[in-house]
């Protein structure tokens, strides 16, 4: 496989470096990967960090500005942060307010994470948690106890990030990440496999002709294979599968995410069945977003993530925010 890269080993790295260069408005640290908002720690707000293997981009430090994260710590590819990072991202975002950890669902980042707080504790910085749990594709998977994490991890730091940035308390903050994470519910498919700078071919099989419903962002088996089938067909299945579990009664933020190598003019398109059939269900969209937001390399494929949002809710998400992947309102 053809790869824009120098070494395997020094992919982070790199990416990194080259973050820093487009991003000044970002302090990263390429050795300790951490990459921090250059304001922080901003006087009397909650920080948000967050973090996870790399190759979700550009989840999550691209999501690092004013109204969402305050940090986020990139693991090597498809490999959680160390605690180490964690603490140290923690540190440097402190005000006093306290810092949520915003982990999906994995058990590496479940575990680390964890054990960041404890460690956090110890040096007198006051850590709250919200686990993202979205996907309603599998009960359990090859990374996962539970549902896995996924597009409703976007959800969770843009909202939480708007009610930081507006001062609440970290309960408050808290509460609402947890809010948009119990309301919020997604589903991937995968028209490739994914190949990793390591392994330099696909990680899995994936014939040609067929595509895989509900596969996870690191490439984890999904529901069943079938044929290939049209966008419109895909959406009938993807949409039903998060509808008949969230359930919702009003309006939804809908997220159209890319995997990484599925070109826009395809995601519009399949945003268009999206919204027929959240059309023909019933279901009011206030707002919807389309791109590659939480990717997997190369994979090609889509997610639909959708989120039951009342009024603080949408308000929130319409907050401004300043971010490398995510802006508005300023």
């Amino acid at each position: 496989m053809k790869m824009l890269i120098n070494v395997p080993e020094t992919v982070v790295a790199d990416a990194l470096r080259g973050m820093a260069a487009a991003h000044p408005e970002l302090t990263v640290d390429v050795e300790n990967r951490v990459v921090v908002r250059r304001d922080a720690p901003v006087a009397g707000k909650v920080a948000l960090v967050s973090g996870g293997g790399s190759g979700h981009e550009p989840l999550h430090a691209g999501f690092v500005g004013p109204g969402m994260l305050s940090a986020a710590c990139p693991g090597e590819v498809f490999t959680s942060p160390v605690p180490d990072q964690m603490v140290r991202a923690a540190a440097a975002v402190d005000s006093g307010a306290g810092v949520l950890f915003v982990v999906k669902n994995y058990t590496g980042d479940v575990l680390n994470f964890e054990m960041a707080a404890e460690l956090a504790d110890d040096e007198g910085i006051q850590v709250a948690q919200v686990v993202v749990d979205d996907d309603v594709a599998v009960s359990d998977s090859t990374f996962t106890a539970g549902r896995r994490g996924t597009g409703a991890t976007l959800f969770v730091e843009k909202i939480a990030g708007a009610a930081a940035d507006e001062g609440a308390p970290l309960e408050r903050v808290a509460s609402l990440a947890r809010q948009v994470n119990g309301s919020s519910r997604s589903f991937g498919v995968a028209l490739s496999a994914v190949t990793t700078p390591t392994k330099g071919s696909p990680t899995f099989d994936l014939p040609t002709g067929e595509l895989e419903l509900g596969i996870g962002i690191h490439g984890e088996p999904g529901r069943e294979r079938r044929p290939m089938m049209t966008s419109g067909e895909i959406a009938d299945f993807a949409v039903h599968a998060v509808l008949e579990d969230l359930r919702p009664t009003g309006p939804v933020l809908a997220l159209v995410n890319g995997m990484g190598a599925t070109p826009l003019l395809e995601l519009y398109g399949f945003n268009a069945e999206v919204q027929r059939v959240l059309s023909e269900r019933g279901v009011p969209v206030a707002r919807t977003l389309v791109g590659n937001y939480v990717t997997s390399l190369d994979m090609a494929g889509c997610s639909v993530t959708l989120c039951q949002v009342d009024e603080e809710l949408l308000r929130l998400w319409d907050a401004p925010v300043e971010t490398p992947a995510l802006r508005w309102g300023r």
